[in-house]
């Protein structure tokens, strides 16, 4: 069997199938012409379904918007390109809306045939990749996780892999990231599951008293010591012990960290005995290890004894649509726990959120949709209701921009005036600067102005034309 893309082309005409078969003949795929619906649905519903079908929506035996209302009921998958003579805006619509990748009107060039099936046989690529991880895509919910972007699904396959063993794994990412989820989910996962989760922030216990926090104390060991105290080794004996912010650790207790993980035996503050745990270790920091070690403020070879699995959780500003998934998880929270009627929020909200950079992150993200649901009371959320900074003017620009003509204005010595320019002109300009703003969201551009889809694609087939 062949290790290159399957595509399927479904064409009745013959010199126009001959026509596509050359424009693809020196891609590095796998082509199949048929020239029925019929033929075409039974390669469709083989065991191996092609990757990518061009499909044409005039054939002798049924219509193709048939073929693809079909593909998408059974659930195939399989990427599908409509290419027809027979076009419309109705029709473009209609077949995005079932289920089409793309849209392609005959006479199709050859550069852009080429380069649509190559971008959606790279977007199959990586969903095939996806699924071949536990459907790991569909999970939108991992443990205390919220989102299914490429960069978590990443997180989530070292998650899987490294939880069932006692190997010690060290996350790093900035503040607001979710570093103690991820242990906690590592925690979960594995074998040690019904055992204790014991976490300890470094960075927020004074350092006179970490040790003792570690390891416990005896009774009298220092000023306050009124009884034995058991720590954190011996409280996750059998369990997971998270140590959180570990690059804030003193030098000298780092020492005695090392002979812990080493041994698996300690001693209590205060005490000349050994004890002996089974502790599985995941720690973390929002710092970069090397620099502290280059800086003398962190041991070596602590570093090397911990840096067994090393996972880096992204920053939210590139998980892209888990964006708006983690804030629409809050905003339905909250807004039941404060009796509000929150439900939604508004698409030049969402252009915001999407394009702000949130340096604190998830934690950042919750912030801002609690300060919302606490302080107003709508069914969605408005550019009104944002706090700062996003609702600075520097944010709100990247809507405001949307109504302002290209052109600037011009100056004289002695007045300003704005150049007259024709209306569709000016139409032509605020359409594409909100699909620009969209990233090429057509449907979110329209609803961002206020228009059906539909406008926008007539609007872009009429300037193409012209």
């Amino acid at each position: 069997m062949s290790d290159k893309p399957s595509v399927l082309l479904v064409e009745d005409a013959k010199p126009q199938a001959i026509l596509f078969q050359q424009y693809l003949k020196n891609e590095m795929i796998h082509l199949v012409h048929v020239a029925t619906g019929e033929d075409a649905k039974t390669i469709i519903a083989a065991t191996n379904p092609p990757d990518l079908i061009l499909l044409d929506l005039k054939l002798p035996d049924m219509e193709g918007q048939e073929i693809l209302r079909w593909i998408k009921q059974e659930k195939f998958p399989t990427a599908v390109i409509v290419i027809t003579s027979h076009s419309s805006v109705d029709v473009a619509v209609d077949v995005m809306r079932i289920g089409a990748e793309d849209f392609l009107e005959k006479p199709v060039t050859a550069s852009r045939l080429q380069t649509t099936v190559r971008n959606l046989l790279e977007r199959s690529r990586l969903q095939h990749l996806i699924d071949n991880y536990q459907n790991i895509f569909d999970r939108q919910r991992y443990h205390g996780f919220i989102g299914c972007s490429l960069p978590m699904q990443a997180v989530y396959r070292i998650i899987d892999a490294a939880a069932p063993s006692k190997a010690t794994v060290f996350i790093t990412g900035e503040s607001g990231t979710g570093k103690e989820v991820c242990a906690e989910a590592i925690h979960a996962q594995g074998t040690r599951a019904e055992q204790s989760f014991i976490a300890l922030n470094c960075a927020a216990i004074p350092h006179n008293l970490m040790e003792s926090e570690i390891f416990g104390h005896t009774k009298g060991a220092f000023t306050g010591a009124s009884a034995e105290r058991k720590g954190a080794a011996l409280l996750a004996d059998g369990g997971t012990l998270f140590l959180d912010e570990i690059g804030e650790m003193d030098l000298d207790l780092q020492t005695k960290l090392l002979r812990f993980i080493q041994t698996g035996s300690f001693q209590k503050v205060g005490s000349s005995k050994l004890e002996n745990v089974d502790v599985r270790f995941i720690c973390a920091t929002n710092r970069n290890p090397l620099e502290d070690i280059a800086a003398g403020r962190f041991r070596e070879d602590l570093y090397y004894r911990l840096h067994v699995v090393p996972l880096h959780l992204p920053p939210l500003r590139e998980r892209g649509d888990d964006i708006m998934e983690i804030a629409q998880h809050f905003l339905i929270t909250y807004a039941q726990e404060e009796g509000k009627g929150f439900t939604t929020f508004t698409p030049e909200v969402e252009v915001i959120f999407r394009r702000y950079n949130w340096p604190g992150n998830v934690r950042q993200l919750q912030n801002v949709i609690r300060n919302i649901v606490v302080l107003h009371d709508e069914k969605s959320v408005t550019l009104a209701h944002l706090p700062a900074p996003l609702n600075t003017s520097s944010n709100k620009l990247k809507i405001s921009h949307l109504a302002q003509p290209s052109q600037q204005m011009e100056t004289t010595d002695n007045h300003k005036h704005t150049p007259i320019k024709p209306l569709a002109s000016v139409e032509r300009d605020v359409i594409e600067r909100a699909i620009k703003i969209c990233d090429g969201n057509i449907p979110k551009a329209a609803a961002l102005l206020e228009v059906s889809p539909s406008t926008i694609y007539r609007k872009k087939q009429g300037w193409e034309s012209t």
